[in-house]
């Protein structure tokens, strides 16, 4: 049922800091570290080098996850489902994306040494990695969540708590970075499935969005304490947002996609020549 309010929260933490100020002080950290490790990357391997593409991705999506989290748009989402919404998409699914395609985890293995290295493969490898990076996973875990926060009293809860709406955040982009490394990353993944199954999961996605979205707009089960008109505005963004981040989720499948040889190789490969994988980390 819907109500006609939204629970907001205060400007300021307990001790006088302004609630923008953690977050930015974070992204600002995560963009150093990042341009540190390509300084590194480019110091140990001059001809290799890191590409201005990857580096241009992580900082659009830091600077995506910083106008999702700073004002204007964070105090809007506090007092407007329509605002949440917003920083929803920036979130969970634009910002993912763009960190993904940043090549994260390929950076760090060239910068790391040889010893450490090996033991992060090793970690990449095992099952409880396998497992948690299948597309199902998440799939489950991103889309699946919204019908239980949306459709259950959780979202009211969650935004009555200040701790409890940053771990939303936090869920947000956790679960939208694995599910856009699963379906498309440059990074090494072992036990990423065909291009066809990525497809049939982003499918997937594409039209649970669309009938969460369809729900809320109709009222259906929704349980979220908004005046209806912000509902609606919010279901409106989340259908024309979401499909438009589906869609480039889906170009980057194809921009990373790169066909394994199989057969054909295997019979015209040499004996110490090993088939590549489907997708690669490379620069």
């Amino acid at each position: 049922m819907m109500g006609h309010h939204l629970h907001g929260h205060g400007h300021a933490t307990g001790g006088g800091t302004p609630d923008w100020l953690p977050p930015a002080i974070l992204l600002l950290a995560a963009s150093g570290a990042y341009l540190l490790l390509v300084r590194r990357a480019r110091h140990r391997n001059p001809v290799l080098g890191w590409s201005r593409w990857r580096t241009g991705f992580f900082l659009g999506g830091i600077l995506l996850l910083g106008v999702a989290l700073l004002p204007p748009v964070a105090p809007f989402a506090h007092e407007d489902f329509r605002g949440h919404m917003v920083q929803h998409l920036l979130i969970g699914m634009y910002a993912p994306l763009a960190l993904v395609l940043a090549a994260p985890v390929t950076l760090l293995l060239r910068t790391l040494p040889p010893s450490r290295g090996r033991r992060l493969t090793a970690v990449l490898h095992s099952p409880p990695a396998r497992v948690i990076a299948h597309p199902a996973v998440g799939l489950a875990l991103s889309t699946g969540g919204l019908a239980v926060l949306y459709f259950t009293p959780l979202y009211n809860a969650i935004t009555a708590d200040p701790a409890a709406h940053w771990l939303l955040h936090a869920h947000f982009l956790l679960s939208g970075c694995l599910f856009a490394y699963a379906i498309a990353g440059p990074d090494p993944a072992p036990a990423r499935p065909g291009v066809r199954a990525r497809l049939v999961y982003l499918g997937v996605a594409i039209a649970a969005h669309a009938v969460i979205s369809q729900l809320m707009y109709g009222g259906f089960w929704a349980d979220i304490h908004a005046p209806i008109d912000q509902v609606r505005g919010g279901a409106e963004i989340m259908y024309y947002g979401g499909d438009l981040a589906e869609l480039l989720l889906a170009a980057a499948l194809v921009a990373t996609w790169r066909p394994e040889p199989r057969r054909a190789a295997g019979r015209g490969a040499g004996p110490g020549v090993v088939p590549a994988r489907n997708v690669s980390g490379g620069s």
